[in-house]
């Protein structure tokens, strides 16, 4: 369901159990990254109502989350601050064609392995810390379904720039790359470090 290629190694867990404070702060700034993407999605695809429809439900929805990841923060006494830039993120939008329609389904299909990524890092997150922390491991659980609709959602809607069989072909060597891109690690504790 999520096309991902791999899954998360217990390399991250460790990043989570040494720092899980780095860990919800990173998760606040992908909730507004993810908004961010959604509205420029929206400004570069004006014209695509349906495209625009889609990306104003996932804006609100990223908001939100980043509103609940804030409220975890104060309710934990942590203090939201600017981190580094991983290169998860960076690398996989490096990939992107730059001519159109090409370009259109890469960045939809490229949010979409985020959100996969996203998806399947908070089912683990829940799990790992659920013996010690139920109240995050029940957030993390809450948030699951909508980061697999969004994923499902961008897939659909590059369907409108492609057809269905190359859209999965792109995804499936997408999903390739986002592996590759994952294995190298990274010494930053971030949420796709």
């Amino acid at each position: 369901m999520l096309h991902l290629q791999s899954e998360s190694t217990q390399r991250w867990l460790g990043q989570v159990d040494e720092n899980l404070p780095e860990i919800l702060i990173d998760h606040a700034h992908c909730e507004r990254k993810a908004a961010s993407t959604a509205m420029n999605l929206m400004n570069s695809y004006t014209d695509n109502r349906p495209l625009c429809v889609e990306m104003t439900r996932i804006i609100q929805e990223e908001l939100e989350h980043f509103h609940m990841v804030m409220d975890v923060l104060d309710r934990r006494g942590i203090t939201f601050k600017r981190l580094a830039s991983g290169h998860y993120g960076r690398e996989l939008n490096a990939l992107t064609r730059q001519r159109e329609p090409e370009r259109g389904v890469d960045r939809l299909l490229i949010a979409s392995l985020i959100e996969a990524r996203s998806c399947e890092r908070f089912r683990l997150l829940a799990d790992h810390v659920r013996s010690r922390d139920n109240e995050l491991a029940d957030f993390y659980a809450s948030l699951f379904e909508s980061e697999a609709r969004h994923h499902t959602t961008y897939v659909k809607l590059a369907e409108q720039f492609a057809p269905r069989r190359d859209v999965l072909e792109r995804l499936d060597q997408l999903s390739e790359q986002e592996t590759a891109i994952l294995a190298k690690g990274s010494p930053l504790a971030r949420m796709h470090s």
